[in-house]
């Protein structure tokens, strides 16, 4: 369902190893907004909902709401540094065409919610 490239697991481990709570896990999710119609959101998170959906992958716990599964299926996630910057990088397959952030996509089918970009 969901790919995690190695060093987007090892980021994601040491910001869980960082938190106090020694049950967290990766949570990722879509809710319509951003600039081509639906964001990402993806944290750290202790509470499991009604529905959710679990995924082992690499050791990190991955929990996706059920609402969003449709849209993240074949999601690719990767941790790239760059000089004194780095960060998180998306891919993903269901999207017809993404914002330049990077934050925001649109799907064939749905239109979401497209808002002003800042």
């Amino acid at each position: 369902m969901i790919e995690i490239s190695e060093s987007a697991v090892q980021r994601i481990k040491e910001m869980i190893a960082g938190e106090e709570t020694p049950d967290m896990f990766l949570r990722l999710g879509v809710n319509p907004g951003g600039c081509s119609g639906f964001s990402y959101s993806m944290g750290l998170d202790d509470q499991e909902g009604e529905g959710d959906i679990y995924q082992d992958i690499k050791g990190i716990k991955v929990v996706v709401d059920k609402e969003s599964v449709r849209y993240l299926n074949g999601l690719e996630i990767d941790f790239q540094e760059s000089g004194m910057s780095g960060g998180f990088t998306i891919n993903n397959p269901n999207a017809i065409a993404s914002c330049g952030c990077g934050q925001s996509f649109r799907m064939r089918n749905e239109e979401g919610r497209p808002e002003v970009c800042d």
